[in-house]
């Protein structure tokens, strides 16, 4: 197995959160970059999906959908639209099979696929390994892990300036009429401990805090984002029709954009 890049994030922390754009990429990656998002070039996944992804030297927001045409992922499909997948890092998939198996939480066994990504004008495949858990246990969204097998083609320095300053991704709040029942499932599958806090419970994945609270029905509700300060994304989003923002303070604020049903804290943190 392939080592992990420098910046890639440490087995069992937060690889990425997943936005399903569905049939609407050109819509999405438009908006993302109007918003100062420095986004990657197009990919295309071999199990029929796209995606453009938002990088940071830890974990990443990536934006998936469908094509118009040709192959078209069922599970992407059958997914929620908008905030939509939680993936955590494995340094070994065969191995987080092992220990997910061992729950009882295993949906099937590593599924391998890539996607073709130019770097320094030569052409080379993405590979990855994910394994998913079953669906019905997590309604919320999906939630998988995900081994990169070539790190070096997805964390490249090219892809981490954006123009709006986006640096990290701080939380994910989910939203369960269970969040006891719920925040013990998300433990065991991630292999991490849940603390009760004064509004529900409370894991973390790496530096990335996933909070679960209470819900009339489950969904993963924000997706907290890190900037190095706040004024060059409020220039862009307050310019924006597609977008409503809120400032709390210097170093809070909150944006939102209905059309992908995105509600997205934003916090300032040099």
């Amino acid at each position: 197995m392939m080592g992990q890049a420098p910046g890639a994030p440490a087995d069992g922390a937060l690889d990425h959160v997943v936005i399903n754009v569905l049939r609407r990429m050109d819509e999405a990656a438009d908006l993302f970059a109007a918003l100062g998002f420095r986004l990657t070039p197009r990919g295309h996944h071999s199990l029929g999906s796209i995606n453009h992804l938002m990088m940071t030297a830890g974990p990443y927001l990536e934006l998936v959908g469908v094509p118009e045409t040709g192959p078209q992922r069922q599970d992407v499909l059958d997914s929620p639209f908008g905030l939509n997948g939680l993936v955590v890092a494995s340094r070994d998939a065969d191995a987080t099979h092992a220990r997910l198996a061992a729950l009882g939480l295993a949906a099937g066994p590593p599924v391998a696929f890539s996607r073709p990504v130019t770097v320094d004008g030569r052409e080379a495949a993405a590979r990855f390994r994910t394994v998913r858990v079953p669906a019905d246990r997590f309604p919320a969204g999906r939630l998988y892990h995900c081994e990169h097998r070539t790190p070096d083609l997805v964390w490249r320095p090219e892809w981490l300036d954006h123009p709006n300053g986006f640096s990290g991704i701080d939380a994910l709040t989910i939203e369960s009429p269970a969040p006891e029942a719920d925040a013990a499932l998300y433990a065991a599958a991630t292999g991490t401990a849940a603390e009760a806090t004064g509004d529900g419970w409370t894991l973390r994945l790496g530096e990335t805090r996933v909070a679960i609270v209470p819900g009339p029905a489950a969904r993963f509700a924000a997706l907290t984002l890190r900037f190095r300060g706040l004024d060059a994304l409020e220039a862009r989003a307050v310019a924006l029709p597609e977008a409503a923002w809120v400032r709390h303070g210097p170093e809070a604020a909150t944006l939102t954009l209905p059309a992908f049903d995105l509600r997205l804290p934003c916090r300032a943190a040099p």
